[in-house]
C-alpha cells in the first residue's frame, strides 16, 4: 500500500499542476472570440459590510447599489466590440470577445478581476516548473475609479499588459515610470484642475472652500487645483476630505466646517459616491445658498442631477467631457431580449430595479409586483437609457476602438486593393500584450463620430472640456446647459459661450466670494497678519505715490515732475510756481518798482529844473544826477526778477542788480568824500579839493563800478546763473528759479556792495557833525543805516523763504534799500526846493549852525 502511494506521488511530481489559490471570479458579461478584451467597471457602487470572525474562510464580498450609468458604460463596451466584429474596415476575419467584471467600487474586487483577466478562469493547468502561461487578455478597458486603476495598473503594469481607462482622471497616472502600461481616453485631472482655477479666476472669486474625495482622485485632483489656484491669486479658506464609507461624524464635521466658513463658493473635487453622501447631509440640515463648482465626476452625472431636483446644488457649474453622439447605441441599449435578461443575473437585477418588479424565484419572496418581461425600456427615463449627454460612454467607445486599432495595426490588417483578394488578417493572431502596448503609443485614428484619438507621451488624450451649468428647463426639470469651453491645446484655452448662467438660488448675477473687498485705485493691499494673502487691508498710497489699478500690491512713485491727484490714482503735472506779473504779489512789486523809478525821474526833473539854485549846486549836482540815474536803474532792475526765469533773465537780474547798486553806492561814496574834502579844504593852507575834483569823482564812480562789472563778467564766463526746477522745497509743486551757478560769485557781488556801503557809512558817520547849515553827511549816514539794515536782514530771510517768496524777498530788499537812499538823501532837498524856496539861498546854505548829534 505504501509502495503504491509512493508511485502515485512520484508520477504526480513528474507532471506538475499549477492551481489558483482562490476560486476565480465570474464575469458579468462574457463572449468568446479570437481575441478577448477585458473590462472592469464599477457597476455596483458599494459592497455589504462583512464581519470576519477568523474561524472560517471569509465569504466573497457581495455588491449592492446598482449604478445604471456604469451599466451603460459596460454595455457601451459590448456595443463597440459588436460594431467592430460587424465591420470590414477593422480587424476583418478576426472576432473580438470580452470578459467584463464588476469591481463594486472595491479595490480588492478590482484586483481580483484584473488577475482573473490576466490568468484566465482555469483553476488548474499543467505547465513547466515556473507555472508561467500567456496572458488571457491582451488589454484591459477600465477601471472607472482612479484608486482602483492605480492598484490594477501597479499589478498588470510590470507584465506590460496595457490598460486603457475611460474614466480614471487622477494626474498621478500620467507618471510613466510608475504606470508604464496605463492609457486613458479621458483627460488628466491636471488639466481639469487648471481649468477650474481659471474658471474661479474668471468670475472674480478669490476666497473659496474646497471639498474632495479622500482617495487618489480627490487628493491628487485637489492638490493640482490648489497649486493652480495659488498661481491665479486664489485663496483656499478650508480643504476637507472624506470618503463615502466614513462614519457620519466625519461627514458632520465637514458640513460644520462648511457652515462656519465665510466662502460662498465651494470647489468640490469629489466623486459621485461621496457627493451623494454629502448631499444627503446637506438636505437633512437644509443648507443652501452655496455656489458649487464641480469636477467632472459628479457635475455631469445625470442620475445625481435628477436626485437634486435643482434644489440644494442648483446653479452648480463645472467642467465635463465634451458630449457626443454614438449612432446606434440607444437601440442597442434598449433592445434586450427576455431570454438574455433571464440568463444574466446583472441584467435581471437591472430590470427589477428599473421597473420596480421582480421575476419569480422559488428561493426568495418579494413584495414587488411580478415582472412580465413585456415592460418597455423606451418608456424608461433613467441614466441607463439617457443617451442625450454621452460623455463617458464616448470615452469607453474610444477606448475599445483604440485597442482594436492597435491590434489591427499589429496584425498588419491592411485592406487589399483587389476586392477578390482574401485578407489574411486572421491567419496568425499569436502576439504578446507588450506588442499591443507599443502599438497603443502610436495609435492615431478618427472615430465614427468624428473624434480624433491619439495619446501623448504620458498616455493622455488632448484635454477638451465643456463648461456645464445646472439650469431649469421650461418643464421645470433640471438639465445641464453648455455655457463655455476649455481646450488645453489652444493659446486661449478658456472661453465662454453666449448663453447666460444660472447661479445658486436661481440668481442671474454671479455671487461674490472674497475675504476682503477689492482695494480701489489710490490704495494698496496690506496682508493681514497670520491670514492668507486674499485677506488684506486697503492702505492709501504714501505721499508722492499712486496706484492706478484695483488690488494693487504696491504703489508707484510719480516721476519727479509729477504729483498724485487727490484720489492718488493718477500722476498729474506739478503746478509750476514762479513770481509772475499776473499774480497780486508780482503786481504790487511791479507797481512799487515803477513808482520808485517814476519818483526818481521826478526828482531828477526837479533837480534839473533847479540846477542853478544853491542847494543843488551845494550837493554836487553831477554826482546827484549820477545817483538818481543809478537809483532809477535799481528800481527798474527789480522787474527782471519777475516773470518766468529764462537763461537771459537769470543772467541779467543778478548782474544788473550788482552793477547798478555799486554805481549807486559809488555815487553816495563820492558825495561823502566830497563833503569831507570840502570841509578839509576850508582849513588854512589846505588845498585838498584839487585832488578830488569833478574828473576824480567821475573816475572813482567808474573805477568802483568797473570792479563790480569785472566780477560779474567773470561770473558769467565761468559759471553763470541758469534757470532750474526746484522740486525739493515743495513736494507738490515745481518752483522755477534761477540757480546762482556760482554761489561764491554771488556772495562776492554782495560782499563788494557791502564793503562799499560800510565804507560809505563810516565816512558819512565821521562827517555827520560838520557845522554846515545843510550837511548832507548825516542824511547819507541815515540812508546807509537803512541800507545795511535791509541787506543784513535780507540774508536770513533769503535763505529761509520758500519758493517764489525768495525772489520776492530779494526784490523787497532792492526796493527798500533804493527807497531808503532816495528819500533819505533827496527828500530834504526836494522839500526845501519845492516847499521852502526861501531857504534855497547861498546865505542860508553858508550859515553856521550848532552841530547836533545824529
Amino acid at each position: 500500500m505504501l509502495l503504491l502511494l509512493a508511485v502515485i506521488l512520484l508520477t504526480r511530481a513528474e507532471e506538475p499542476i499549477c492551481r489558483l489559490q482562490e476560486t476565480p471570479g465570474f464575469p458579468q458579461f462574457a463572449k468568446d472570440g479570437d481575441i478577448i478584451i477585458g473590462g472592469i467597471f464599477t457597476i455596483h457602487s458599494s459592497t455589504y459590510g462583512l464581519k470576519h470572525t477568523f474561524n472560517n474562510m471569509p465569504e466573497p464580498l457581495k455588491c449592492k447599489s446598482l449604478d445604471f450609468r456604469e451599466l451603460r458604460f459596460a454595455r457601451t463596451m459590448i456595443f463597440a466590440i459588436e460594431e467592430i466584429n460587424n465591420s470590414t474596415e477593422i480587424l476583418p476575419n478576426v472576432s473580438l470577445g470580452y470578459r467584463i467584471y464588476d469591481s463594486c467600487a472595491s479595490i480588492p474586487l478590482a484586483l481580483k478581476a484584473a488577475l482573473t483577466l490576466v490568468n484566465g478562469q482555469e483553476a488548474e493547468f499543467s505547465s513547466n516548473s515556473s507555472c508561467t502561461k500567456p496572458s488571457f487578455v491582451p488589454a484591459i478597458i477600465g477601471e472607472s475609479g482612479s484608486s482602483p486603476s492605480v492598484a490594477i495598473s501597479r499589478v498588470v503594469g510590470p507584465f506590460r499588459i496595457p490598460m486603457v481607462s475611460p474614466y480614471a482622471t487622477c494626474a498621478c497616472l500620467s507618471n510613466k515610470q510608475e504606470f508604464p502600461a496605463f492609457f486613458r481616453t479621458i483627460p488628466s485631472d491636471y488639466f481639469q484642475a487648471t481649468a477650474l482655477a481659471k474658471l474661479v479666476k474668471h468670475f472674480g472669486w478669490t476666497w473659496v472652500g474646497a471639498i474632495r474625495s479622500d482617495n487618489d482622485y480627490g487628493n491628487f485632483g485637489m492638490a493640482a487645483f490648489i497649486k493652480a489656484a495659488q498661481a491665479e491669486g486664489i485663496c483656499i479658506e478650508y480643504s476637507e476630505a472624506f470618503y463615502r464609507t466614513n462614519p457620519r461624524e466625519k461627514i458632520l464635521k465637514v458640513v460644520d466646517t462648511l457652515k462656519k466658513a465665510t466662502a460662498k463658493v465651494i470647489v468640490a473635487f469629489i466623486a459621485s459616491g461621496e457627493m451623494v453622501v454629502l448631499f444627503q447631509e446637506l438636505s437633512n440640515q437644509n443648507i443652501t445658498g452655496f455656489q458649487w463648482i464641480g469636477s467632472e465626476s459628479w457635475v455631469t452625472d445625470p442620475e445625481f442631477l435628477s436626485k437634486d431636483g435643482h434644489g440644494f446644488l442648483g446653479g452648480a457649474i463645472g467642467f465635463g467631457i465634451r458630449k457626443s453622439v454614438i449612432p446606434g447605441l440607444k437601440q442597442f441599449l434598449l433592445n434586450i431580449s427576455l431570454p438574455h435578461i433571464l440568463s444574466n443575473p446583472l441584467l435581471k437585477e437591472f430590470w427589477e430595479n428599473a421597473f420596480s418588479c421582480s421575476f419569480p424565484d422559488p428561493m426568495t419572496t418579494s413584495s414587488r409586483r411580478p415582472c412580465t418581461g413585456s415592460e418597455n425600456l423606451y418608456d424608461l427615463q433613467n441614466p441607463y437609457t439617457d443617451v442625450s449627454q454621452l460623455r463617458i460612454s464616448n470615452t469607453v467607445y474610444k477606448a475599445v476602438y483604440a485597442v482594436a486599432n492597435s491590434v489591427h495595426d499589429l496584425l498588419s490588417c491592411k485592406k487589399s486593393p483587389n476586392p477578390l483578394t482574401k485578407n489574411n488578417c486572421g491567419k496568425n493572431i499569436n502576439f504578446e500584450p507588450w506588442q499591443v502596448l507599443q502599438q497603443l503609443k502610436t495609435v492615431n485614428f478618427t472615430s465614427k463620430n468624428g473624434d480624433k484619438v491619439y495619446f501623448d507621451e504620458n498616455g493622455d488624450p488632448v484635454a477638451t472640456y465643456e463648461l456645464v451649468n445646472w439650469q431649469l428647463n421650461k418643464e421645470g426639470k433640471a438639465e445641464m446647459v453648455n455655457v463655455g469651453y476649455y481646450d488645453a491645446s489652444e493659446r486661449q484655452p478658456f472661453r465662454m459661450s453666449n448663453k447666460s448662467i444660472t447661479w445658486a438660488g436661481g440668481e442671474y448675477k454671479a455671487p461674490k466670494s472674497v475675504c476682503s473687498e477689492s482695494c480701489p485705485p489710490g490704495t494698496r493691499k496690506a496682508v493681514q497678519k497670520g491670514k492668507p494673502v486674499c485677506c488684506f487691508d486697503c492702505i492709501s498710497c504714501a505721499e508722492g505715490e499712486i496706484s492706478n489699478q484695483t488690488d494693487s500690491i504696491d504703489c508707484i512713485r510719480c516721476p519727479v515732475e509729477y504729483w498724485p491727484n487727490s484720489q492718488r490714482d493718477q500722476c498729474i503735472l506739478k503746478e509750476i510756481e514762479f513770481l509772475s506779473f499776473e499774480e497780486i504779489l508780482g503786481m504790487i512789486l511791479v507797481i512799487f518798482s515803477v513808482c520808485g523809478a517814476c519818483v526818481t525821474i521826478t526828482v531828477a526833473v526837479v533837480f534839473l529844473h533847479n540846477r542853478d539854485t544853491p542847494i543843488v549846486k551845494a550837493n554836487n549836482s553831477e554826482l546827484s544826477f549820477f545817483l538818481l540815474f543809478s537809483l532809477a536803474l535799481c528800481f527798474l532792475c527789480a522787474l527782471t526778477f519777475i516773470g518766468q526765469p529764462s537763461e537771459w533773465s537769470c543772467m541779467l537780474r543778478h548782474t544788473s542788480f550788482g552793477i547798478t547798486f555799486v554805481m549807486c553806492i559809488s555815487c553816495v561814496l563820492g558825495k561823502t568824500i566830497v563833503v569831507l574834502m570840502a570841509f578839509r579844504s576850508t582849513l588854512p593852507g589846505n588845498n585838498i579839493m584839487k585832488w578830488f575834483g569833478p574828473i576824480q569823482q567821475r573816475l572813482s564812480v567808474f573805477a568802483f563800478t568797473f570792479i563790480q562789472a569785472l566780477i560779474c563778467t567773470l561770473w558769467l564766463a565761468m559759471s553763470p546763473p541758469f534757470p532750474s526746477k526746484n522740486t525739493s522745497t515743495y513736494k507738490d509743486r515745481i518752483i522755477l528759479e534761477c540757480d546762482l551757478g556760482s554761489a561764491a560769485a554771488f556772495y562776492s557781488v554782495l560782499g563788494y556792495i557791502g564793503f562799499l556801503a560800510a565804507m560809505c557809512f563810516v565816512l558819512a558817520f565821521l562827517a555827520r557833525k560838520l557845522p554846515d547849515n545843510f550837511n548832507e553827511a548825516k542824511y547819507i549816514t541815515f540812508s546807509m543805516l537803512i541800507f545795511c539794515a535791509v541787506w543784513i536782514t535780507f540774508i536770513p530771510a533769503y535763505i529761509s523763504s520758500p519758493g517764489k517768496y525768495t525772489v520776492a524777498v530779494e526784490i523787497f530788499a532792492i526796493l527798500a534799500s533804493s527807497f531808503g537812499l532816495l528819500f533819505c538823501i533827496f527828500a530834504p532837498k526836494c522839500y526845501i526846493i519845492v516847499l521852502k524856496p526861501e531857504k534855497n539861498t547861498r546865505k542860508h546854505m553858508m550859515g553856521k549852525m550848532p552841530s547836533k548829534s545824529l
